[in-house]
């Protein structure tokens, strides 16, 4: 057993990010346990929610409350607004791969203007390690929880995007975050509800899924996620359990040198393994991302050390890293977001985005008095729809009358943890089916998964916008009405279904 007990308990809180609930930060109990996580040393805070001045304030009373600088990380893949209310919502990495063409003159130097505008929002709010970029390459059409997450289903493209992103982020002064090593892009299973299984050859694995990751390396990246989730040919156990993908495959063979973060550990995968925590770290992760609750894993790691099962060698090493990392950040971040900028950043890049997949003789733009919206997909996204004040709408029904009209079918589907589906289920495909039949000019607008695509080969027209909200309903109108072109490029081959 240690001799000093409370130095090693402060280590291992420094190697644990715990939660921040934005919607409880006005709950004084709940704000206390905070801030007693902070003065028993913890190594920082992922926020989910909140609105963004309350969020702000929070932030900078537990980094003046900490001896050293906290890490505060979100999942701002779609910018601040993913989290944090009263920011701006960006298109997700699918969308903006779509959008930028690295050959055209302006678009790479549009794209880093967005991801500096995207890091003034967290600086603002006072997120110094944004979880970006996801480096999957999303191989499988049927994946629920990466799909439009990812740039592409290319490798190259995806390392291209990735590392602009890494680039960017580093050069703000904050700690960038590849994921989700591996490679979760070839799996048809949410790691929230179940641990998924890629089972393929070593030499496509580092060819598809590791290369991303080997150039985020190149690049700089502050920091890598491994995700939860078997490979095979790497090893029997999950990737963040494995001391074979950490330690071996990428700290010795890949020479990462930065932090290695878990996946979060309050997700299903893991459910049938033991100490979890103690195993992450004895793999050789440096940091146990939001475990359930802060506290137990402490004491399940203490117990760990007592036992052997970690070695105090792997804690030594890992808080070593912790400090290295932390060494560089302000505890208060200087500059302040341009919110307007950031909004018409945003909106042109969504308008660049809307891809034009099909058209097989629609013309331009369509007649209003002859054109019926149809919804389909998920009904929180269709209430307050633009598109209902352009054109006559009705959610997908067999007895919807459009004999001899042109049909819009807006099928809306996200992708979210715990959800198992980034699609549209069977029931609603056959009845959009049988509604293009009914139809004299057919046009499917899939906001959100560009894959939903593939299971209407008949239809007139096919347009991918990659994203369910506002400004990508208003970009589709735009093109429809032809007030604007159709700019996107996809980033992702669909297979040929109908």
């Amino acid at each position: 057993m240690p001799a000093n007990l409370d130095a090693l308990q402060k280590k291992l809180y420094g190697l644990i990010i715990s939660r921040i609930d934005g919607e409880m930060v006005r709950m004084e109990e709940y704000r206390k346990g905070l801030f007693d996580l902070v003065h028993k040393g913890i190594g920082g805070f992922i926020i989910f929610g909140g609105e963004m001045d309350e969020i702000r304030k929070l932030v900078h009373e537990l980094q003046s409350s900490a001896d050293l600088s906290l890490f505060i990380c979100s999942d701002i893949e779609r910018g601040v607004q993913q989290q944090i209310g009263g920011t701006t919502a960006f298109p997700c990495q699918m969308a903006t791969a779509a959008a930028i063409d690295p050959v055209k003159p302006g678009h790479v130097e549009l794209l880093q203007k967005a991801i500096r505008s995207v890091m003034a929002e967290a600086k603002h709010v006072g997120i110094n390690m944004p979880l970006i970029p996801v480096m999957d390459v999303n191989s499988d059409p049927d994946n629920p929880i990466i799909c439009t997450r990812a740039f592409s289903d290319n490798p190259g493209t995806t390392a291209w995007f990735g590392t602009e992103y890494i680039k960017a982020v580093e050069d703000e002064g904050l700690i960038s975050c590849a994921k989700h090593f591996p490679g979760h892009g070839d799996t048809d299973v949410d790691s929230h509800i179940s641990l998924p299984v890629i089972n393929k050859p070593i030499s496509e694995l580092m060819k598809c899924d590791i290369m991303p990751f080997k150039k985020s390396i190149e690049a700089g990246t502050g920091s890598i996620m491994v995700g939860h989730l078997t490979v095979s040919a790497l090893d029997t156990k999950p990737a963040s359990l494995s001391e074979k993908v950490i330690t071996g495959l990428l700290r010795k063979e890949l020479g990462f040198e930065g932090l290695i973060l878990t996946d979060a550990l309050n997700m299903n995968a893991l459910k049938d393994f033991g100490n979890v925590p103690a195993c992450c770290l004895s793999a050789g992760a440096d940091i146990i991302l939001h475990p359930a609750n802060a506290d137990y894993t402490v004491r399940e790691l203490l117990s760990a050390v007592r036992s052997g099962e970690v070695g105090q060698d792997k804690i030594e090493a890992a808080f070593s890293r912790v400090i290295k990392a932390k060494s560089r950040l302000s505890k208060d971040l200087a500059g302040v977001a341009d919110f307007t900028e950031g909004e018409a950043l945003s909106r042109l890049m969504t308008e660049m985005s809307i891809t034009l997949v099909r058209n097989n003789g629609v013309t331009l733009p369509l007649a209003d008095s002859s054109v019926h919206a149809i919804f389909a997909g998920e009904t929180r996204f269709h209430s307050f729809s633009p598109l209902k004040e352009s054109f006559y709408s009705t959610n997908v029904s067999e007895t919807a009358d459009i004999s001899g009209d042109v049909a819009i079918f807006a099928v809306f589907t996200s992708v979210s943890a715990w959800k198992g589906s980034s699609g549209i289920s069977m029931e609603e495909k056959e009845k959009i089916k049988r509604l293009i039949q009914k139809a004299k000019t057919s046009v499917i607008v899939s906001f959100g998964s560009p894959y939903v695509l593939r299971y209407f080969t008949e239809a007139d027209m096919l347009i991918a916008a990659y994203e369910p909200g506002i400004n990508a309903q208003y970009a589709v109108i735009k093109c429809l009405s032809g007030t604007a072109a159709f700019s996107g490029r996809l980033p992702v081959t669909l297979p040929e279904t109908g």
